[in-house]
């Protein structure tokens, strides 16, 4: 009996952090997840199974995915992955961006005269020398979504709402 009564209590301690994940988000955020739910749930009985992750990734053209990788994932739900459980786990992946105002902080270190701009080579020199030092590659994929103007500026404001916001251009 002590087992089940356990095990109840677990259930409704992961229904607790899941009802809250909505608020996690704005409304044009959960509207993105929940496309991109409909996408991966190939067979519309709102859940994402083995199948539709199959299915999704032959559509994406990756037809040899193993079974221990799609179960890896499905895992990550600790049971069946609905669009409750889908949105929470995208929380706990994005909940590692720090807020907007940290990043602000951080670029404003870069800006002495509070321009709102750093300079794009600048800056890139920085992200391939200091501390966690970025490949190439990192920094032209970083600056691929980053607002530079004709003078080889950075409009860091801008940056930093697409950074925790996503970018408003893909909603177009």
């Amino acid at each position: 009996m002590a087992s089940k009564k356990a095990a109840n209590k677990r259930q409704r301690g992961a229904q607790k952090s899941c009802s809250n994940v909505f608020s996690m988000f704005e409304q044009s955020q959960i509207q993105e997840f929940k496309e991109a739910f409909g996408c991966i749930d190939q067979d519309r009985d709102g859940v994402i199974k083995k199948q539709d992750l199959r299915e999704t990734y032959g559509q994406l053209g990756k037809l040899n995915v193993k079974d221990e990788e799609l179960d890896e994932m499905l895992n990550e739900g600790k049971g069946p992955i609905n669009f409750t459980v889908f949105l929470a786990l995208f929380g706990e992946k994005l909940n590692g961006t720090d807020p907007e105002d940290t990043i602000l902080a951080a670029f404003k270190l870069f800006d002495p005269n509070g321009t709102g701009f750093v300079n794009k080579d600048e800056f890139k020199r920085l992200l391939m020398n200091q501390a966690d030092k970025f490949t190439a590659e990192e920094v032209d994929q970083a600056f691929s979504v980053a607002p530079i103007d004709v003078a080889g500026n950075i409009d860091y404001k801008s940056l930093c709402y697409i950074i925790t916001h996503g970018d408003e251009k893909e909603e177009s």
